[in-house]
């Protein structure tokens, strides 16, 4: 094999378990007779111009990169994966009990705590969200959290500072990822006397493995064969997918960025 057999993956660097987890991934489609190497980026923005101009073959993607992607390559680039984590994820929004926050439009004249301004989780979608189900946001006071811009929500970070600032009593609500509230509160790290969830959001899909579709089909194939032949149940196979946080992966599906899709339109943030 040559260095043009490669499959050249790109992921961003958002922790040092990254460079771990591809390590190991790179091992696995080694014996899987799939040549695969690895490089790592600081920013979604930059790994996605390095896709669109042909320098890797394929970017692990947030789905914000991923419907950015779609977008500039007019629906042709390919969909080539993602986790059974990524289908139906949801936002929530966490009140202080005592901000007197019921319903949805006791929002307004509120403080509300966000994420970063990509973040899908905890920024984009939430305010869609909410706009949809009827709450004029023009009407809150938006404390916006904006760290790790351009890791698109990967950190956690700016969800964490969205609960200390409710814990805190600089923020009478705010809205985070359904994963850091499980994990928070599995941490024991939710005071339930002062925090509540108030209301969950549709569900949403989100990362994704993305190509070109000049890709090589040898390339696909082989991508394809690796990544599926992970299983669960191998003890060698079951380190990696615990760093990544899924059981198994998943064939693509577009239908869960839809609304994402929709927000970026209303807020003109393609």
């Amino acid at each position: 094999m040559t260095h043009h057999d490669t499959i050249l993956l790109g992921a961003v660097a958002y922790d040092p378990k990254v460079v771990t987890i591809w390590e190991k991934m790179r091992d696995h489609f080694r014996d899987e007779g799939v040549p695969m190497d690895f490089a790592l980026f600081s920013n979604y923005e930059r790994q996605v111009e390095e896709l669109l101009n042909g320098h890797i073959d394929i970017a692990w993607n947030t789905p914000l990169a991923h419907v950015r992607v779609q977008k500039r390559t007019n629906n042709t680039s390919l969909s080539l994966g993602m986790r059974d984590s990524d289908r139906d994820f949801s936002s929530r929004l966490i009140v202080r009990k005592d901000a007197k926050i019921h319903r949805l439009t006791d929002l307004l004249g509120k403080r509300l705590a966000v994420g970063s301004a990509d973040s899908t989780q905890a920024r984009i979608l939430p305010l869609y969200f909410l706009g949809q189900q009827g709450l004029d946001t023009s009407g809150v006071h938006i404390i916006p959290f904006d760290t790790d811009l351009g890791k698109h929500g990967d950190t956690g970070t700016s969800e964490l500072d969205v609960l200390t600032a409710l814990m805190e009593g600089r923020a009478d609500a705010g809205t985070i990822g359904e994963l850091i509230w499980v994990l928070q509160l599995a941490a024991g790290k939710i005071d339930s006397n002062i925090l509540e969830s108030l209301w969950v959001s549709p569900p949403f899909d989100h990362c994704m493995f993305d190509a070109l579709p000049i890709l090589e089909p040898a390339k696909i194939a082989g991508f394809e064969h690796a990544l599926f032949a992970m299983h669960w149940e191998n003890p060698h196979h079951r380190p990696i997918l615990e760093m990544e946080g899924l059981k198994q992966w998943m064939p693509p599906r577009e239908s869960g960025y839809d609304s994402l899709r929709a927000a970026l339109s209303e807020f003109n943030r393609w």
